[in-house]
């Protein structure tokens, strides 16, 4: 009986131990009073436009699928969206979910809700903090975002 007590205690602690690991891996989203401006179809719109494959055929090119640019990691850390008929276990699901624009709108929606934060300092979440997150990642938002995208973007966010 005392072995069970204390297998169910150490795996307690163990469980603990990963939970609070794993929080500690997540991107600080902004501090309370920081308006967060929730992501629109507008913004995606223009992140699609800023990566440059902005077109429903889309297919993997590399690392990266779909129109938006969906990495397998990004896929992954969204929660494994799937189209309807697959299951997240599926050796194509992420490919599948990428290149399917509904799946991988929900995709970038649960990343940003999960993720958002103020990367360009300026005091609020918005789209601009989006397109950062997308392009560069969750703890890389803060980085440089290659010069092509934020022509695009800009040009694209600027006429909306």
């Amino acid at each position: 009986m005392a072995r069970h007590i204390i297998f169910v205690t150490a795996v307690l602690c163990l469980t603990a131990l990963t939970v609070s690991a794993s929080d500690d891996e997540l991107p600080p989203n902004p501090p309370p009073g920081v308006p967060h401006i929730p992501m629109d179809d507008a913004c995606l719109r223009c992140i699609c436009e800023a990566v440059g494959q902005c077109r429903p055929n889309t297919k993997c090119n590399g690392e990266v699928c779909g129109m938006y640019g969906i990495t397998k990691r990004y896929w992954k850390d969204s929660g494994r969206h799937v189209v309807s008929g697959s299951k997240p276990s599926d050796k194509d699901a992420y490919q599948k979910c990428a290149i399917n624009a509904y799946c991988a709108k929900r995709s970038i929606f649960t990343y940003m809700s999960k993720y958002y934060e103020d990367c360009n300092e300026d005091g609020k979440v918005d789209c601009y903090d989006y397109a950062s997150i997308h392009k560069l990642g969750a703890f890389a938002c803060h980085g440089k975002l290659p010069d092509e995208f934020i022509e695009r973007f800009v040009r694209c966010f600027d006429h909306s």
